[in-house]
């Protein structure tokens, strides 16, 4: 594999999985976001540096990997908090409550979405739809779902997440 240009590296055990990553698909670019995802997961977020890694690591333009950065919300373009919660707003979610669900988190939290508390645990997000319609309202907390919401539920949840 080329040297990489300097501001980011994978650690030994990513490079390994980036290797057999590699092994996976008929070209590079496809492995372009699997590989953001481990670089995602040793940094929290994806920086200009780790957009930079990506291109050179896979031979891609620089605008391809931005492309897909910025495409996708699963990627985080700044730093966040040790837990994400993100409220879905979609309509089934919204008739449900969603609304007076992220009302709650942003009052509880003293943030709005897309924000971080001052102590760096929870960064509040919004999301289009987190496909659990038929138990709306809910959130997801980092790769966990909590559905059937109710604004007793969200404080239980919160107060794990802030203690």
């Amino acid at each position: 594999m080329p040297q990489p240009p300097a501001g980011f590296a994978l650690s030994a055990d990513r490079e390994r999985a980036l290797r057999e990553i590699l092994t996976r698909y008929p070209t590079k670019m496809g492995a372009c976001i699997p590989l953001l995802h481990l670089c995602q997961e040793q940094e929290g977020w994806i920086s200009p540096e780790i957009v930079e890694y990506v291109s050179h690591t896979l031979d891609l333009p620089l605008s391809h990997v931005q492309g897909v950065v910025t495409f996708y919300t699963l990627f985080n373009q700044k730093p966040v908090g040790k837990h994400q919660v993100w409220v879905c707003r979609t309509l089934p979610c919204a008739l449900r409550g969603a609304g007076t669900v992220l009302q709650h988190c942003e009052k509880r939290l003293g943030i709005h979405a897309g924000e971080t508390t001052e102590d760096g645990k929870v960064t509040l997000r919004t999301a289009e739809c987190l496909a659990s319609c038929g138990t709306a309202p809910m959130i997801q907390v980092d790769k966990e779902y909590f559905e059937n919401l109710t604004l007793e539920k969200v404080d239980e949840i919160l107060d794990r997440l802030t203690r």
